[in-house]
């Protein structure tokens, strides 16, 4: 049996992120799939979450979800293949990491940062070394990429930081297509 390869996709589950940014990221999921790689997120069926695992649905592939038992409070789930049912947000994100080839920031709120720093932190302290993407899709990253880089000026972060992950500003850019054909060669 082959080795799945599991693309990491964070991303809101709010239905306000604009609609623009939702069709981009069901474009994504397509992407994935297409670049042989199954998708692994947090199952949530709304939102840039929703977009992306139907993106990997609608083409053919492979959905698997981490979702702690009491988000279906705050967000839908969504029919995912294999949806893996853990008591905390913590260890959502530990099984995510886990799986993961490669981690793409979609457009999100508190908790994709929450993620995102988690997995730049992992990678600076060398305890994960996939790729790590952030999909500045219209500008929507901007002000956390200037944060970072008030952080830098201020001495709190070291500048090679951005070495550690890579920003694109289009889902099919093509950085982006050779890093996830590169990972599939190696």
């Amino acid at each position: 049996m082959s080795k799945r390869y599991y693309a990491c996709v964070y991303g809101g589950a709010s239905e306000k992120i604009s609609d623009l940014h939702k069709k981009e990221i069901e474009k994504l999921g397509a992407i994935i799939h297409e670049s042989g790689f199954s998708l692994v997120y947090g199952a949530g069926a709304t939102g840039c979450m929703g977009a992306v695992a139907r993106g990997v649905r609608d083409s053919g592939g492979y959905v698997m979800g981490i979702s702690p038992d009491f988000i279906g409070e705050f967000e839908e789930i969504f029919d995912c293949d294999n949806t893996v049912i853990v008591d905390t947000m913590s260890e959502r994100k530990t099984i995510m990491e886990k799986h993961a080839d490669v981690f793409i920031v979609a457009p999100g709120g508190v908790g994709t940062m929450d993620e995102f720093f988690q997995v730049l932190t992992l990678k600076y302290l060398k305890r994960l070394t996939a790729p790590i993407v952030v999909l500045n899709l219209n500008g929507f990253y901007d002000s956390l990429l200037k944060l970072i880089d008030d952080l830098i000026e201020q001495g709190a972060v070291i500048k090679e930081i951005h070495n550690l992950f890579d920003v694109v500003c289009a889902v099919d850019d093509e950085s982006l297509l050779k890093m996830l054909s590169d990972i599939k060669e190696n």
